[in-house]
């Protein structure tokens, strides 16, 4: 019998296992079946649980069985269930992704923050074209790629089920988040998010990051800095020092346990 346990980031959620030895093999055909919202547990992403030479890693993927190198929601709620479970005091501790190893601030029982590590910009503009209408914006780097475009209406995006265009087209050879952005009043914006292998999702931890940086160019606004992000999931706030290194904060929620074995 598998277990795991569904929980959620702003709404932004994900399938865990506990697995510390690894002993448990979930193929990505599995994992896309676990993550389908029509025949499965539905979620945006799944995190394996496991210990790597005696340290915490999250193992993550994709809701299409692709692997991610990091997920600022996934990794929070990943932190909730580690200390709700027993498995680590509440505190500040690390947590090793393929994105190297991130630190996390964990209460008790309130909003989690982790050290997302440098967010940069990468190359020139970018630009974005979905439902006939073309986005300009900047390219950012969190680790995995991020092409951030503005919008003075978040309204005038429209649906957004199937991927848009993003130019120049080789940029990313593997695919690209693509955030969409209505700067505010006040060091505040609105964001939607279309997630490479996964579509749009009510949140994104690395997304809210990238568009804090991308807002503070576009803004012509100075380091360090702090953003407060309305996903449609719910907000997060985001927080770049001086030399360019993001801390993510939001809530972490476990929601409930179920068992894999149907799926597998």
């Amino acid at each position: 019998m598998v277990s795991a346990t569904y929980g959620h980031g702003t709404n932004n959620d994900f399938v865990l296992v506990f697995d510390p030895e690894n002993k448990i093999l979930i193929t990505p055909e599995q994992i896309k079946r676990i993550c389908d919202r029509n025949v499965g547990i539905g979620s945006d992403g799944f995190i394996k649980i496991i210990k790597v030479d005696g340290a915490w890693f999250m193992d993550y993927s994709n809701s299409d069985g692709s692997v991610a190198e990091m997920c600022g929601n996934g990794i929070r709620v990943m932190a909730r269930y580690l200390t709700d479970r027993g498995h680590q005091p509440s505190g500040i501790y690390a947590i090793n992704t393929r994105d190297g190893r991130k630190f996390l601030s964990v209460p008790e029982d309130s909003d989690i923050s982790v050290n997302m590590g440098k967010v940069t910009q990468v190359g020139g503009e970018v630009s974005v074209l979905h439902n006939s209408k073309n986005f300009s914006g900047l390219n950012i780097d969190v680790g995995n790629p991020h092409a951030v475009v503005f919008t003075n209406d978040l309204s005038t995006v429209g649906e957004l089920k199937s991927a848009p265009v993003v130019s120049p087209e080789n940029t990313y050879p593997d695919g690209v988040n693509i955030e969409f952005v209505e700067i505010l009043n006040d060091n505040e914006v609105n964001m939607r998010v279309f997630e490479r292998g996964v579509g749009e999702t009510q949140s994104c931890g690395t997304g809210t990051c990238a568009v804090a940086l991308a807002a503070t160019i576009k803004s012509n606004k100075a380091l360090p800095i702090k953003w407060i992000i309305n996903t449609p999931g719910g907000r997060l706030i985001v927080e770049i020092d001086g030399h360019s290194n993001a801390t993510l904060t939001g809530p972490a929620v476990l929601v409930k346990d179920l068992e894999l074995d149907k799926y597998l």
